[in-house]
């Protein structure tokens, strides 16, 4: 038997501080000895506060360690628990401020417990975002908060920011509220074409924090910024500045709590990972706008380069959209007869590009197809000219041979070009007629550049599109050749900018701001008036697309540009004595020149063995086929932030139609975790 001293020997004293909304902090002792479980202990706890309350979200965070203490079966002793700690009882769930990529600020209850993988399914579940695997939490960078302080500071008025809160948004993981996953026999919740919510979904508001009005305010884009507000925005000015942009992305296999991000905090909400996975317009309606806003703002604040022709191209889709979205009369663009039209011609161009052989019967699958052209070929040297020579070019499987002529086509080539793993870059001028691709080929060394230059709009496409498969390992049998092959020639529809006399009347150039939707420094380069002009002029090719297939438009058309899903880090590679850029992309790393910005090596995901961290020195260490091994530190980032971007991407490929959505969380810390 233990005498009443003994007892008390074995038990201490432990301070914790109780932490509830809205009423001021206060510390309470407890007597506890070290084989009394977490669960105890908050019992304990909540008698000796006694008010009668929910205390259900309650749970101990750890100060000094930075941990929350959530195994309530575990003991104080195998906790590491003693009299020193010092412990808070909080609320798992806080108030956070999120900046969405369309610059509307929500406010809503978020877990700091969780994991923020977790987290952000359960935000994406409150604003009806499915795929929430492609988002992530960005702490904005230094940069960011100057250029927003000086805005503030040069307004006369205050700038009071417009919060749309969510603060009944129940994102506690499981809730019943669960509009982000649907089954593939699910109704339809938004119009294909205008975006609007679909009537037999209103019901489904009613009982959402996410309201019909707020519903169009995630879902319809934003009238555009004034050029004074686009030109105080933070703008990089180099890939070192592109690189620090990334440097904020929270740790996706920690909380909150454990990031050090404080109660009603504003994070950036955005899409990390550039593989978007079954865009649907009948369920998402949320996600293509923000999509099309984080496009949008990408292409203004050049984030993302693209020529001139191409940026015209961007605003005058943006002005269309922004027309579509102020317009009331969106739902005259649901007419049958134009959605047929679209799909006639659509049809009619697949019945051109495959040679006219609609009706025809099936051909040998087994066979796959090959082009072959006369192509004009030339590999830049020191000292000499860009002089283009023709050749009679051959493609098949994922190769390039070229010969002299057509006659020698069945001898040896001049050369073989092996495209897997090369990057494929547009050199397109349409006003010009100018149709180029550019191959940087990987090399032992580093990359082996050519050029070639075809003659015609449909050549150019299929061409161009074989090649960009085969840097894929894809050959022209794959079914996603044709769909490129028309995204291309869409795209090359759009920038061939229509010479004919503009219908436009006066009031409509007198309604446009143009420089709302170009960058500041495109905007510099030309008169307003001039611009406007060619805006309205790109706008004519544009001016009957619905609304929802307007902003697939823009970020169908932002995929095509070269620099495209590239997500910059300042490093420095074993061995070497000066830093490099390193492009993170979804399918292969690429090692670039900073100060240059000439691609270097291209490494390709499928060809990596293993990856891993030596988290003693902060190295990154990589092994490829061919016993290829690179190794890396990070200077602009953390470590981890690279890791998990490889790691996220690779788990993103393993993803599937038939998985009805569920997904494999425990793989996705498993390959982005950093553990060995």
């Amino acid at each position: 038997m233990l005498s009443s001293s003994d007892f008390a020997s074995a038990s201490w004293e432990l301070v914790v501080r109780v932490e509830r909304p809205n009423e001021e902090e206060k510390e309470v002792t407890l007597r506890v000895s070290g084989d009394l479980h977490i669960g105890g202990v908050m019992l304990k706890l909540v008698e000796q506060i006694n008010i009668s309350q929910d205390w259900s979200d309650f749970a101990l965070w750890w100060e000094q360690k930075h941990c929350w203490l959530l195994k309530t079966h575990w003991t104080l002793d195998k906790c590491g628990v003693q009299a020193d700690a010092k412990l808070l009882f909080t609320p798992q769930h806080k108030m956070l401020r999120l900046r969405l990529p369309n610059l509307k600020t929500v406010r809503l209850r978020v877990s700091f417990s969780a994991v923020v993988f977790r987290a952000v399914g359960d935000i994406c579940r409150a604003l009806n975002i499915r795929r929430a695997e492609e988002l992530s939490l960005l702490k904005p960078s230094d940069e960011y908060f100057k250029k927003k302080k000086k805005r503030e500071k040069n307004s006369k008025e205050p700038i009071i920011e417009d919060i749309l809160n969510l603060e009944v948004s129940p994102t506690i993981s499981g809730s019943p509220v669960n509009p982000g996953l649907y089954s593939k026999t699910m109704t339809p919740m938004y119009d294909p074409i205008s975006g609007t919510p679909a009537s037999s979904t209103m019901t489904w508001f009613s009982d959402s924090p996410l309201t019909e009005q707020n519903c169009s305010i995630l879902a319809f884009s934003q009238p555009p910024q004034s050029p004074e507000v686009l030109a105080d925005m933070y703008q990089p000015r180099s890939l070192i500045d592109k690189a620090k942009l990334n440097a904020g992305w929270l740790d996706s296999s920690r909380s909150l709590m454990e990031q050090g991000i404080q109660e009603d905090e504003q994070l950036l909400l955005r899409f990390k990972y550039y593989t978007f996975f079954d865009l649907n317009p009948k369920y998402d309606a949320v996600r293509i706008n923000q999509l099309y806003e984080q496009a949008r703002w990408a292409i203004l604040l050049e984030e993302i380069d693209c020529t001139e022709e191409e940026m015209l191209i961007f605003a005058a889709l943006q002005y269309h959209i922004s027309k579509l979205s102020l317009s009331t009369e969106t739902q005259d663009f649901t007419n049958e007869s134009e959605i047929d039209e679209v799909e006639a011609a659509l049809s009619n161009l697949e019945v051109t590009l495959e040679g006219g052989k609609a009706d025809s019967a099936l051909e040998d699958i087994t066979d796959i197809p090959k082009l072959a052209d006369n192509l004009k070929l030339f590999r830049p040297k020191k000292l000499i000219l860009k002089a283009f020579k023709q050749y009679w070019f051959v493609f098949k499987d994922t190769s390039i041979a070229y010969f002299k002529n057509k006659e020698l086509e069945q001898g040896e080539p001049v050369e073989k070009l092996n495209l897997r793993g090369c990057e494929v870059v547009p050199d397109v001028n349409v006003a010009g007629r100018k149709f180029g691709i550019k191959l940087l080929i990987p090399i032992a060394d580093g990359m082996n550049e050519v050029y070639l230059r075809c003659d015609h709009e449909t050549q150019y496409a299929q061409w161009m599109a074989a090649c960009i498969l085969a840097s894929k390992g894809k050959t022209m049998a794959d079914s996603s050749y044709q769909p490129e092959v028309l995204n291309i020639l869409s795209f090359l529809r759009m920038k061939n900018r229509n010479a004919a006399s503009l219908m436009a009347s006066g009031l409509e150039n007198m309604d446009m701001n143009p420089e709302c939707f170009v960058s500041p420094r495109c905007a510099k380069k030309h008169k307003s008036k001039q611009l406007a002009a060619r805006i309205l002029e790109a706008h004519q090719n544009v001016a009957q697309m619905p609304l929802v297939e307007a902003k697939l438009q823009f970020i169908q058309a932002w995929q095509s540009l070269p620099e495209f899903g590239l997500t910059y880090y300042l490093v420095r590679f074993k061995g070497s004595k000066k830093d490099d850029i390193l492009g993170v992309s979804y399918n292969r790393l690429i090692r670039i020149d900073a100060n240059s910005g000439i691609p270097i090596t291209t490494w390709r995901f499928t060809n990596m063995k293993q990856w891993n961290v030596n988290w003693e020195i902060r190295q990154v260490a990589i092994e490829f086929d061919q016993n290829v091994s690179i190794a890396f530190t990070c200077l602009s980032a953390d470590c981890k932030i690279v890791h998990e971007y490889i790691g996220g991407y690779i788990f993103l490929s393993t993803r599937s139609k038939d998985q009805n959505e569920s997904l494999d969380e425990d793989l996705f810390h498993k390959l982005t975790g950093g553990q060995e």
